[in-house]
Formats: structure tokens, sequence, C-alpha cells
């Protein structure tokens, strides 16, 4: 077998398999390069993932000429005490009234959600750039990770253009009207009362962070699904007049003007026991620690941009790491070393990240970084050839670990 002599020892190796090699005492200086290099992106994925390393101040603000909030970059309110399905009759029926004006149309966020506790996604409306996603948790009888139903409506949301939305639900489905005027209609959507009940929270989602911008101006919810004429007649009352005229058929439970302009709490002009808190501080509603890839999923452009965006992140971690411990670790094992401390650091974060209200902890990043470093490793070891050629101080040596030959 062909031995390759060391040229400061005369000691030789055993060749087995292709490993990077820097001659001359270049080898600790490229060394010491590379173990800074690693420290650099481990503080760099530390910091992008961690960042505010606190909870920052509650980016909810009174409007100075005209009732309502602004939600700004991290917002949030919600009741002080849960609503309850309760409705005379026994009729699963109900409406809510939404009066709102989005930032942009480039963003997204969940403007109003209901939350029970084991149920993070019971009920939500969310802006999705132009379109407005209703979503209910599915019966748990029908499916058992409880995914959600969503509808989605297109050209909903115009920028800094304000929208009066109102969503009525009963025995034959759901109805969405837009400034007064109905856009859909949909049989045997599960979509009744119970989803109505509970902690309701504005401006972002139980659970995980996910901020709305923009302006609320009104809410209202009601224990009967309204008529056309109803919802139309509330439409103009409320953007004439500032406030709906409900018929007390209607059985009104729950109406935010947002005429406090003052303080920290929004009251209900109906039910004093359903006021709403601003905190001083933001934070989300019972976070998740670690929530499953299979609940995180979507189809949607963000979740596939955060994927991918996470997975390039950590491209740079595993390509510095791989090539520091190349240089004291046979490579089956600096692989695997190099991916295990990529897992590792990255379940850090997504622990960490379930005391930081304005980051989301789950599994799929967990993945998707680890995916990462493995990509950075196997770049590293695809370039050696290349990195040989161009550079006359490297040379490749074949072995896979350093064994002293007498």
């Amino acid at each position: 077998m062909e031995h390759i002599e060391h040229r400061k020892t005369g000691k030789a190796f055993t060749p087995q398999t292709s490993v990077l090699i820097f001659r001359g005492q270049a080898s600790d200086c490229v060394r010491k390069v590379l173990g800074l290099l690693c420290i650099v992106n481990l503080c760099t994925v530390l910091t992008l993932g961690l960042w505010p390393f606190h909870a920052p101040r509650n980016g909810v603000s009174w409007l100075q000429n005209h009732d309502g909030l602004r939600f700004g970059r991290f917002g949030s309110i919600m009741s002080t005490s849960d609503f309850v399905a309760n409705n005379p009759g026994n009729i699963p029926e109900a409406s809510l009234e939404l009066w709102v004006e989005p930032a942009d149309t480039w963003r997204s966020g969940t403007l109003l959600a209901f939350y029970r506790s084991g149920n993070p996604h019971q009920f939500s409306l969310r802006q999705f750039y132009e379109e407005l996603v209703l979503s209910v948790a599915a019966d748990e009888a029908e499916q058992i990770d409880r995914k959600p139903v969503e509808l989605e409506f297109r050209r909903v949301f115009q920028k800094q253009k304000r929208v009066f939305l109102t969503i009525t639900s009963g025995t034959l489905g759901v109805c969405i009207y837009l400034d007064g005027a109905i856009v859909a209609s949909v049989p045997s959507f599960p979509l009744g009362a119970q989803e109505f009940s509970g902690r309701l929270v504005l401006g972002d989602s139980p659970g995980q962070s996910d901020a709305w911008s923009g302006q609320i101006l009104g809410v209202a919810l009601y224990q009967r699904k309204l008529t056309p004429t109803q919802v139309f007649h509330n439409y103009a009352t409320w953007t004439q007049n500032g406030r709906p005229d409900p018929a007390p058929d209607e059985h009104i439970i729950a109406l935010y003007l947002f005429d406090e302009r003052t303080g920290n709490m929004v009251r209900n002009k109906v039910n004093s026991t359903l006021d709403l808190t601003i905190p001083n501080d933001y934070k989300v509603m019972d976070k998740m620690v670690m929530e499953p890839f299979w609940a995180e999923y979507q189809t949607s452009r963000d979740y596939w941009g955060s994927a991918l965006k996470n997975v390039v992140g950590f491209l740079p971690f595993g390509f510095c790491f791989y090539a520091y411990l190349i240089t004291r670790e046979p490579l089956r094992r600096a692989t695997a070393l190099t991916v295990a401390i990529g897992a590792a650091t990255s379940l850090m974060i997504e622990v960490l990240q379930a005391f930081l209200p304005t980051r989301a902890s789950g599994t799929t990043d967990l993945i998707t970084n680890t995916l990462g470093t493995f990509i950075g490793a196997l770049t590293y070891r695809l370039m050696v050839p290349a990195l040989a050629r161009f550079f006359p101080a490297i040379s490749i040596v074949e072995r896979e670990r350093a064994h002293d030959i007498s």
C-alpha cells in the first residue's frame, strides 16, 4: 500500500478517503481561520434566530383623528374573559362584523382569532396579501391532527383602503359580505356559534406570532345569522354614523367602537365583562413550544419561502464546521458531528424561541436547519477537487484517519 510522508515528521499516512490538507505551516493558520469562521457562523445564526432577544413594546396605538386602533409591526389585544356560545333557543347561528384598513398588501397576518386551550386553530380571519383567509379547525372526529379548514377570498384588501367585512353562519352555511354586499356563500362549511367562543384576539394569532399591520375601527358579534338587509343596514349606519344600529332580534353580544382614544382598555358597549385589554409589551397568548411540523405545514408561498431561507441560512454553518472538523476528525465522523452540531444549535434556538413572542417555535425549522447543515457539509466535499486545482497551496491527500506508521 502506498504511503504519503509528512514533510515535517517523516511519518506516513495510510490512504483511504479524500480530505483536504494544507502544506507546511499553513495548516495551523488555516485551522485557526476556520475555527474563527465557525464562531462567526454560530453567532450569526443565533442572532438571526433569536433577535430581538426580548419582548418589544406592544405596537398598538390610538388613532388621533378617528375612532380606532393602529397596529404596528408587533401588536395585539385580547379579551379579558372568554366568550361563551350560548345561543337563545340553541340555534347554531352567529355573525361577525369587522371594520379594518390594512397598512399594506404585500404582508400577511391574523386580523382576528378566537382561542380555547388546546385548540389554537379554532377560528381566525387572516390577511394574505390581497386575500382574506377564513380558517376553522376541523372536527376532531373527522381529522385527528385537527388541521384547519380554510376558505380563501381574493381581492378583498387594498392598501390603506377601509373595508367592512361581515361573516354570517347558520344551518345553511356561511355567507361573506364586503361593504354590505354579499360576495360568497358556502353551504355546509363547518362554522357555527361554538367557533365564536373562548378568548378573542385582535391583530395577532394565538399560539404563534402572526402579527397584522393596519387599523381596526370596529368589531361586533351577534348570536344570530344576520339577513342581507340587516348586514347592509349595519354597514351603512356604522360607516356613516360611527356605530351600528342593531335591532333587538339580532342579539348583539359584543360591540367595540374603539372610541376611548386613550388608556389600555377597549370597552364592550354591550357587556363590560368582555372588554379588551392592550398589554404594555407585545405578547402571544399561550405561546406554543415546538409545534409539530404536520401542524405547521402549509401550501402557501410564505411557508415554502421560510423553509428555503432556513435551509440556505445553515449552508455556511455546515460548510465551515465541516471544513474545520476534517482537520481533526475522520471524514465520516466529521460529517456526523457537523450535522449533530447543526441540529443541536437549531434545537436550542427553537426552545428559546418559545420564550420570545416575536418568534415561532416549531419542528419544521429544526428539520430545515439540519438539512441545510448537511447540504453545507456536502457542498464542501464536492468543492475539494475544484479548490485543489485553483489553489496550489492545497493538496488532496488520500486518507481516512492519520495513522502513525513506524
